[in-house]
């Protein structure tokens, strides 16, 4: 993704949303990362997967899936180098 271009340069846009969770869920391809951080959100004040998931609309069990065992990994790679 490219943002403005300045001069005829284009600046490169890097948004991470923790560590990459997906744009659409693997199995039915429905846009489902808008949803993520008010998914935290609702776990942080204390609401259970379930309601979360209920609240945000997300009914198809593959959706919901994508959600439960997403695993940020952020902390854990940025421990080591680039090569």
């Amino acid at each position: 993704m490219y943002g403005s271009e300045s001069k005829g340069k284009k600046t490169k846009i890097i948004q991470v949303i923790g560590m990459e969770f997906p744009i659409r869920c693997f199995t039915c391809g429905r846009p489902i990362a808008q949803d993520y951080h008010e998914y935290e959100k609702m776990l942080k004040e204390g609401k259970t997967q379930k309601e979360a998931l209920d609240a945000l609309g997300v009914k198809r069990y593959c959706c919901r899936r994508m959600f439960i065992s997403y695993v940020d990994l952020t902390e854990l790679v940025s421990k080591y180098k680039r090569t």
